[in-house]
């Protein structure tokens, strides 16, 4: 697998600085596979962006489980690991 070093993207500022943590899910059918990020907040409730589209909303959901359930629907796989918010 390749390895790509994303330290040097612009970070954007996602749900105001109120999230509490980040997945990266991918589509590993295709290539290069397709990325989308997940946030959830201090509230419980998750977006999932799409960073090719200049980090649209592509879905919303009061709960994590929906979020991921939405993802697993379309054949995402969660990258392992999750970044968490040091706010």
């Amino acid at each position: 697998m390749q390895k790509i070093d994303t330290t040097s993207l612009p970070a954007p500022d996602l749900v105001n600085n109120n999230w509490e943590f980040a997945e990266v899910w991918m589509d590993a059918m295709l290539f290069p596979p397709y990325i989308l990020l997940l946030l959830g907040d201090k509230a419980g409730n998750c977006c999932i962006y799409d960073p090719t589209e200049g980090y649209k909303i592509i879905f919303t959901s009061s709960t994590y489980e929906e979020a991921q359930l939405w993802l697993l629907e379309d054949e995402y796989e969660p990258i392992e690991g999750r970044v968490f918010s040091d706010n």
